[in-house]
């Protein structure tokens, strides 16, 4: 029978931007020093930041199994903790203690993210696998390998990123980790090309992740899990792939029923770049402040206004606070924040403690913290407004500026010079000044948690990227466990 209205049901090729991926997991070579310089100071951070996150009850309190009478004899350890947990919700902690405190590195483009929440999948995996290859008395993988899995993870993540924008269409970044992170996962257990493109392709069926939580009047301790979310969900689908799951070729691509569709207002993606080492060789660290990163230069500006107006915040009549259009986007807001997660996404909050305290730490997200009225005396304040030219060079691929500046008034009709900063502490162009900040950074977090002994161990494990590639997964991990 001929109708005019039956489903076409050919099986098409597999969408190239499925291939695309998986080809670069696959087949890539990465030969760029620098990308593993960087790659190694990510993992440093990343690890200090998780260990600097068990400082927060708040954190510790999702952590651990899925129910707490579930054990894993042969589990992947967790850093800071004496849990030892199946892939998956190895996954799950490892992201979420990465992530807790806004501190981890960052990519911003068209897109914003943290590609370093792909380490959750990547330790995780890497050492169950690692397990199942000792018990084969097979070569276990080295941190050379987790080296290479974050490069390549980073460079899908954000290159993904640069010119297609999820969150224009109510989507968090996370997709982001999870599509990155099945990509190197699954090849960290063992899968081949085929079963890569068949993993990736189930991640674009899960749609997207509503940024509800990351906004007003919703905004909540979600988004300080929601990458651990991610990152344990590839997992997951990786380990389903590696059962033998099918693909489904043109998950993106497909009429009506098609992540293009259905998702991206029918639009294709946009891949700006051949897929190499570009984003971990410009990644974006966190040294100073644990905020959002488009606040980071802002609050710079505000600590070196400190001394200056310290003394005479009730004489403020205006504060003129200049950024970029995705800061506005993102993290302006006025009226009550009720919680931390309200505060460390309020760009006037963090300027105002940088303003009051001459320095923002994790704690000064506190409901402690946040009774002080001056905080909200300083925020009524403030007049935030776009610079065209900030918006412009902030998605320069040259330069991914991320300027902000400040101007005070007073109300004898004084004024503090406009201080600007474009490029935060942490941005490529600042590496030689950052570098041995981040270093201490890194001392710094070991020491919420670990004894001295532990921390100069800890310490000592990174003093060289060539020693440190050298170690077997699941022997780094251990060191890191309680």
């Amino acid at each position: 029978m001929i109708t005019d209205h039956a489903d076409i049901n050919t099986r098409p090729q597999y969408d190239s931007e499925l291939t695309t991926l998986a080809d670069y997991v696959v087949n890539h070579k990465i030969n760029s020093e620098l990308a593993y310089d960087t790659a190694y100071y990510c993992l440093m951070d990343a690890l200090g930041c998780a260990t600097l996150a068990l400082r927060y009850p708040d954190c510790k309190k999702v952590l651990g199994p899925s129910v707490p009478e579930i054990t894993v004899t042969h589990g992947t350890p967790i850093p800071g903790t004496t849990f030892k947990l199946d892939p998956v919700q190895a996954a799950f902690n490892i992201g979420t203690l990465v992530r807790w405190l806004d501190f981890n590195d960052t990519w911003l483009a068209a897109e914003w993210g943290h590609p370093s929440d792909n380490l959750g999948a990547i330790l995780a995996t890497a050492d169950y696998q690692n397990r199942k290859l000792l018990a084969a008395d097979k070569a276990p993988l080295l941190m050379r390998d987790i080296l290479t899995a974050m490069i390549k993870a980073y460079e899908i993540q954000g290159v993904l990123a640069l010119e297609n924008s999820f969150n224009r269409v109510g989507f968090d970044h996370v997709i982001l980790v999870k599509v990155a992170s099945i990509a190197v996962a699954t090849q960290l257990l063992g899968g081949n090309r085929d079963m890569i493109i068949n993993a990736i392709s189930q991640a674009w069926l899960d749609g997207g992740y509503l940024r509800t939580y990351r906004h007003a009047p919703n905004t909540g301790s979600r988004k300080s899990w929601a990458a651990g979310d991610a990152t344990s969900r590839a997992v997951w689908l990786a380990l389903m792939t590696l059962r033998g799951e099918m693909g489904y070729p043109s998950a993106l691509t497909a009429k009506k029923w098609g992540f293009y569709d259905v998702c991206f207002r029918g639009q294709p993606f946009k891949f700006a770049r051949t897929l190499d080492t570009y984003v971990m060789e410009n990644i974006l660290f966190k040294i100073s402040f644990p905020a959002e990163f488009h606040a980071q230069t802002a609050v710079e500006c505000a600590v070196q206004l400190h001394p200056t107006i310290k003394d005479k915040l009730d004489q403020i009549e205006k504060i003129v606070l200049t950024t970029h259009e995705s800061a506005i986007r993102i993290i302006s807001k006025t009226g009550p924040l009720y919680n931390v997660a309200d505060r460390d996404h309020c760009l006037q909050y963090m300027t105002a403690i940088g303003l009051i305290y001459g320095d923002l730490k994790a704690d000064h997200y506190s409901d402690a913290v946040a009774k002080d009225p001056r905080i909200d005396a300083l925020r009524k304040k403030m007049l935030v407004q776009e610079d065209k030219q900030f918006s412009k060079d902030y998605l320069d691929p040259d330069k991914r500026s991320i300027a902000n500046s400040i101007q005070i008034y007073f109300r004898d009709g004084s004024k503090t010079a406009t201080v600007r900063i474009d490029y935060p502490i942490g941005h490529r162009r600042r590496r030689e000044a950052g570098i041995p900040l981040l270093l201490q950074k890194f001392k710094t977090n070991l020491a919420t948690h670990f004894s001295a002994e532990k921390t100069a161990q800890l310490t000592a494990l990174f003093a060289h990227r060539q020693h440190l590639e050298k170690v077997s997964v699941s022997e780094f991990l251990a060191a890191f466990s309680d």
